[in-house]
């Protein structure tokens, strides 16, 4: 592609952060999210208008709900010249579904959600599993290298779907797990130095620990990944036909949704420690 520009559609915690990168490296040419922000770089006044100024629109809002009012308002905007990158969280029927509206209109559709909370945004570090045609892979890469550290090529848009809600699922009860582990050693009289010191030795210390073990231990549960988001991901994962049997994904989603229930949503997912406080 010759020239590529962007537009990124949902200012979200990570939105946001992608639109700044482009911005930065001289490709973004529009930004738009539902709740206006006038202020921030490259702003349009809708993401039709996004969709009309960038050849490369990526989309990242919150559910398949949102996916589709965003795809329906920009349908008459694309043609053989544009490329959707769609980086939503969302399930399989869903994608099927937005992949049939854009290649519809002549436009191409790379399904490419990702893993990576705001740190890794901000470090460009995102990873992003990329479901799609080979070429196009190709063809974005010199674009997603911009914003991202990895990306991996998963296979077909159901795929690249079904990976992302199995990592989010791996976290999420992870998570869990780690919370019963803190509240068994509390309850034992195990001090927080001591829990530290003995869990930086252990087999199980990982990435996501890394990141949750300071949030819980300090008492912070600002979000890096919300518990509503969170909830949202594993009842997506839940309404695939293929995991009724799935026993853990049931508890992480309840526990999730009792979460959300004791008004925790808008806090990390970290804070299904709470729940056992």
């Amino acid at each position: 592609m010759n020239s590529p520009t962007v537009g990124l559609l949902g200012l979200g915690i990570i939105g946001a952060i992608w639109a700044r990168h482009y911005e930065a490296a001289g490709v973004l040419a529009g930004a738009w999210n539902r709740t206006a922000q006038p202020d921030f770089p490259q702003w349009q006044g809708s993401a039709a208008d996004v969709a009309n100024k960038a050849n490369i629109i990526q989309v990242v809002v919150a559910d398949p709900a949102a996916v589709q009012s965003v795809v329906e308002a920009i349908l008459p905007s694309l043609n053989d010249t544009k490329i959707i990158v769609q980086s939503s969280t969302i399930d399989p029927e869903s994608a099927d579904r937005f992949r049939t509206q854009v290649i519809a209109t002549g436009a191409r559709y790379l399904e490419c959600p990702f893993t990576g909370s705001k740190p890794a945004a901000e470090a460009k570090q995102t990873v992003y599993y990329q479901g799609g045609d080979a070429d196009l892979i190709a063809e974005l890469e010199p674009v997603l290298s911009l914003v991202s550290a990895y990306r991996i090529p998963i296979g077909d848009h159901r795929q690249a779907c079904a990976l992302k809600l199995a990592m989010n699922l791996n976290v999420s009860a992870q998570m869990q797990g780690f919370s019963e582990a803190l509240t068994l050693c509390r309850r034992a009289g195990i001090n927080n130095e001591t829990f530290q010191n003995a869990l930086e030795r252990n087999t199980t210390y990982s990435g996501l620990l890394q990141l949750k073990w300071p949030q819980v231990r300090d008492d912070d549960y600002s979000p890096f990944f919300s518990v509503k988001h969170m909830h949202k991901d594993m009842r997506l994962a839940e309404s695939m036909p293929e995991v009724s049997d799935l026993q853990l994904l049931a508890l992480v989603r309840e526990r999730l949704a009792t979460a959300e229930e004791r008004g925790l949503g808008d806090e990390d997912f970290a804070a299904l420690f709470k729940l056992l406080k």
